[in-house]
């Protein structure tokens, strides 16, 4: 196979920006597939159509990588103490931070897509919506683990 210089292609010769994008095309594929699942086989979550669920994959992936970026960097400050307490700390605010973001991210959604995505049942949506970002990460980690393993 040659390249569009008619240059040989080498395998695994991808430029960062290249790789960051099949990584981020892949997981907004790997988040719609997920959406559209939960939407036809479970009750609580409802979407209008293909198009909104597309939306909705790329909007959810850029709020849970920004909510993981943020976890991480709180993570890392407390890393850098030493003690007990800074443990203590570390452990208490990545669970708000990721339990928190969730909310926030969940009301993103309303606020951008209304009644088009509707996530319904305990504590207004909130856990139907916990059990779908999990299974959205979940997925994603299957998916990143049989690439590793391909290596």
């Amino acid at each position: 196979m040659t390249g569009v210089d008619s240059q040989p292609c080498v395998a695994g010769a991808f430029s960062t920006r290249q790789q960051l994008f099949i990584r981020y095309f892949t997981a907004v594929l790997v988040d719609l597939a997920v959406l559209n699942l939960f939407d036809e086989y479970w009750g609580y979550v409802e979407i209008d159509s293909f198009t909104i669920s597309l939306l909705a994959a790329v909007l959810l992936q850029v709020l849970l990588k920004a909510s993981i970026a943020i976890e991480h960097r709180i993570a890392n400050y407390f890393k850098a103490k030493s003690g007990t307490k800074a443990k203590v700390l570390r452990g208490l605010s990545t669970w708000a931070v990721l339990f928190i973001s969730k909310i926030v991210i969940l009301e993103t959604v309303n606020l951008f897509f209304g009644d088009d995505v509707v996530f319904s049942g305990p504590i207004h949506g909130l856990v139907a919506f916990i059990i779908v970002v999990i299974a959205i990460l979940g997925a994603e980690m299957a998916i990143k683990r049989v690439y590793d393993s391909l290596a």
